[in-house]
């Protein structure tokens, strides 16, 4: 996979979880932003990856250096966020406030804390859906 295709398969999927965040768990509003992030998936699965196998969650907080830095902010270095991490960071970021060298770091410890609840909502989306699509 590619920089771009990277690129633009974090941003498709940052804007599908920001969408099923405004519908509860069963609401069919969110049936096409569900249906995004199952292709997304589905690619990711069967595409080639970014790289051999993308860090867990908490590999992904331990291995990411905190530096500080001369203003009296701590500093996360974008190189050494691993992909499809760092891709997905930056997603997440567009827009907040960084220094030029380098996004805070409390940013980017917000944004790992965020994900683990993103994607457990999402799920949440998935199991409800499941349930309505195999009723016992």
């Amino acid at each position: 996979m590619t920089h771009d295709e990277l690129r633009k398969l974090e941003n498709t999927r940052r804007r599908a979880l920001w969408e099923i965040a405004r519908f509860l768990p069963g609401d069919l509003g969110a049936a096409d932003a569900l249906a995004i992030l199952d292709e997304l998936d589905e690619e990711e699965l069967n595409g080639k990856p970014f790289t051999d196998k993308p860090l867990e969650l908490n590999d992904v907080r331990n291995s990411v250096p905190v530096q500080p830095h001369q203003c009296g902010i701590d500093i996360v270095l974008e190189m050494n966020i691993p992909q499809p991490w760092r891709e997905r960071f930056l997603q997440a970021s567009i827009g907040s406030t960084r220094l030029p060298e380098a996004p805070y770091a409390g940013d980017c410890e917000k944004f790992l804390r965020r994900w683990k609840f993103e994607i457990a909502y999402l799920e949440r989306h998935r199991a409800f859906r499941a349930n309505v699509d195999s009723p016992s």
